[in-house]
């Protein structure tokens, strides 16, 4: 039961679809939209706290989808969190794991929301909640994904004369791996020394592929490999990250911190991608982060494709690592063509800037929230009985 004076009356979630500004092509498919589940939290003393939980691809990705976040949050944890003190969100988060296995992304999106409300109660920036930023802006790679070389090239020259990015990443885990290794090395010719080109195969590689494979991007000016093969062949990538001179990069095998131990212990990666959504929320991804830097291996701010709310999030956990080595990939809500934020992220300069409001610093614009929300009708909204309130 609540510790305190302030209880959560209030637990909303709804679905919002929005069109992207391209099909993005990924190994396991091609993504012409993107759902943000949202979840807003209303407590006692009138704060609202929001969240979001988003994957890639519905089911495509992994196993959970923005319509099981939402059934998840709306029959299993808003229960517990109509009982929980939200000013005290770890012991919130506990009892929320002990009751729930699984379900990283709902997890997550729950307590985006809860550390948003007592930045706003607080006055505190949600990156001071989570030990200070170390940095007020952070580099953001853009993913090439149409698939046409000549569109790509050009994309990315926009990019660079924009002064919007200067760090690429392809998906080359679909068709033959020479010809899409022939489309990486094309657009690295064609950019040179002024951007970095970064590649992800999303596990769609064998480990004899990948090693016959990794020369060749070497030979290209790649200076990263994402996730090469099957997450769960971790020996497999540590033989890979022995033997080649381009960094490997851990993604889909990262869920959390006993992954990462298990990774670093295996010395099966030279870079983690860490994620707020797979880790299972800010807090755990921030022990990902520290398994990391005790093995020595670097950082990379990844993405579930975000919308701008876990975004922002992401943004301001990133800030507060003392070495992000290799950037971030923040970029999913320049993927969307709808602004669902009042205020826009800054992207400029080749870095976005990490907000500085209490709690997330952002607010959404209602008005376009409502425009894209898919169940307009039915609102799926709990809130707590008028007994437990006292009223």
């Amino acid at each position: 039961m609540p510790t305190a004076s302030i209880q959560i009356e209030q637990v909303e979630t709804f679905l919002v679809d929005v069109p992207t500004i391209r099909p993005h092509q990924l190994a396991m498919t091609t993504m012409k939209g993107q759902t943000l589940m949202i979840v807003r939290i209303r407590t006692s003393d009138g704060v609202v706290g929001i969240g979001e939980g988003t994957t890639i691809g519905g089911l495509s990705y992994g196993a959970e989808s923005p319509e099981s976040m939402k059934l998840t949050i709306d029959t299993y944890l808003a229960p517990i969190l109509l009982q929980c003190d939200p000013g005290r969100v770890a012991l919130t988060m506990a009892a929320i794991g002990k009751a729930v296995q699984g379900n990283h992304f709902a997890k997550c999106a729950v307590e985006i929301a809860l550390l948003d409300a007592m930045g706003k109660r607080t006055g505190l920036a949600l990156s001071e909640l989570l030990g200070g930023r170390q940095h007020d802006r952070l580099p953001v790679a853009w993913t090439l994904a149409s698939g046409e070389t000549a569109r790509d090239i050009e994309e990315a020259e926009g990019m660079l004369a924009r002064r919007r990015h200067n760090i690429f990443k392809l998906k080359i885990g679909k068709g033959d791996p020479r010809a899409n290794i022939a489309h990486v090395a094309a657009i690295k010719r064609a950019l040179g020394e002024r951007a970095s080109v970064r590649v992800d195969i999303n596990q769609a590689w064998s480990e004899a592929t990948a090693s016959a494979m990794l020369p060749l991007l070497r030979d290209a000016g790649v200076d990263l490999v994402e996730q090469p093969i099957a997450l769960r062949n971790v020996r497999g990538l540590a033989r890979l990250a022995r033997e080649s001179s381009v960094a490997i990069m851990a993604d889909e095998a990262l869920h959390g911190p006993e992954s990462a131990f298990n990774i670093a212990q295996q010395a099966g990666a030279d870079v983690f991608a860490i994620k707020i959504m797979q880790s299972s929320g800010l807090f755990a991804a921030g022990k990902v982060a520290a398994i990391a830097e005790a093995a020595g291996i670097g950082l990379y701010g990844g993405t579930m494709l975000e919308g701008g709310v876990a975004t922002a999030a992401s943004a301001h956990l990133f800030s507060t690592f003392a070495k992000l080595e290799w950037g971030t990939e923040l970029f999913g809500p320049l993927l969307l063509t709808e602004e669902i934020l009042e205020e826009p992220l800054d992207y400029s300069e080749f870095s976005l800037a990490v907000p500085t409001g209490p709690g997330l610093g952002i607010a959404l614009d209602e008005c376009q929230i409502s425009l894209f929300r898919r169940d307009r009708a039915e609102r799926s909204i709990h809130v707590v009985p008028r007994l437990m309130t006292g009223s």
